[in-house]
């Protein structure tokens, strides 16, 4: 892959100069660019939405996925099928191999977002409805928060972190509830995946002020290319497969979608309209999944279940009015 070419500001790969020419000034990814112009705004604001529907559909996805293979081969497959998509994409657009200071964070980055999140996830499933992980999970923008917090030293308001126990709160009362008065293993699975997500947004939004952010997800999942093969050659033989349309189609998104084609239509509408008017938008995330449970997956969503997920959704705007929150999936 050539090492001279660069990102435009709308995520787009531009030939670079040519060896020894003038070196061009770096362009503001999605980590703090400012709102384009009007019609930019909207093209952004529907890209940030695409990038949202997306995600939503990740869990009931995953769900279809389990009717035809194991969760080890899920992930597995999920992963393998979402890096030749990107090594593909980045090897056309010829995008320069990163520098070798930012690899450590990418491979943070690889192993919450493209390994830890998606198998404990998948774990989670097997034992949970995919709106009562929803609802769970609809804490990731906090804990991203936390995380970020820490990383970067940035300091929150009070009101901040007044609302960000509020909604811990809220997740903890409804996942005790639901379990019949204790957590399950799957709702240590999701608080699991809730750390290493965080962790691995963390790291994504530092390396994303210094290469755009798609190209942070598809560097991350070449990264884990060996561990994908490896994996799904492991776990194949060993659990059922048993393929349903439902099952190929549920891992066809999850790889394509979920992992590839949400993160790179997220990317780009926040490139364009700026991190805190794209995170708006997530905060519809668990809502729109508990939708998509009911009429895909015929789920019965308890009474429960739609008022926690509002609550959570009323203090993470909270604090997004108040400092902003870390960006969720």
């Amino acid at each position: 892959m050539k090492t001279e070419d660069s990102a435009t500001p709308s995520g787009t790969i531009a030939v670079g100069p040519a060896a020894g020419g003038p070196a061009r000034a770096p362009v503001p990814d999605a980590a703090g660019g400012a709102p384009g112009s009007r019609s930019a705004g909207r093209s952004g604001t529907l890209l940030a939405g695409l990038g949202v529907v997306a995600f939503s559909l990740t869990f009931p996805s995953t769900a279809w996925g389990l009717e035809s293979f194991g969760p080890w081969s899920l992930v597995a497959l999920r992963s393998l099928l979402a890096a030749v998509i990107a090594g593909s994409v980045l090897l056309v657009t010829r995008v320069r191999v990163p520098e070798r200071r930012h690899w450590a964070g990418l491979a943070v980055v690889a192993g919450g977002v493209v390994v830890g999140f998606p198998l404990l996830t998948t774990l989670a499933l097997q034992t949970s409805t995919t709106s009562h992980a929803a609802v769970v999970v609809g804490l990731l923008p906090l804990t991203t928060a936390v995380f970020a917090s820490v990383r970067t030293g940035a300091r929150q308001s009070r009101t901040f972190w007044i609302a960000a126990v509020a909604g811990a709160g809220v997740v903890i009362v409804f996942t005790v509830l639901q379990s019949g008065g204790a957590l399950s293993a799957g709702d240590l699975c999701l608080f699991g995946a809730l750390l290493v997500c965080a962790a691995g947004y963390t790291e994504g939004g530092r390396l994303a002020k210094v290469m755009p952010g798609w190209q942070v997800i598809g560097w991350a999942l070449i990264l884990t290319l060996p561990l994908a093969v490896a994996g799904t050659a492991l776990a194949l033989p060993y659990e059922p497969v048993r393929l349903t349309a439902h099952g190929v189609t549920g891992l066809v998104w999850v790889a394509a979608c979920s992992t590839f084609f949400g993160l790179y239509v997220w990317y780009r509408g926040m490139a364009e309209i700026g991190v805190a008017r794209a995170s708006q938008l997530q905060l519809a995330q668990p809502l729109l999944t508990l939708v998509w449970s009911y009429f895909l997956l015929g789920e019965g969503v308890s009474a429960a279940a739609p008022v926690a997920a509002v609550a959570v959704l009323l203090c993470i705007v909270a604090t997004q009015r108040t400092g902003g929150a870390g960006r969720g999936r």
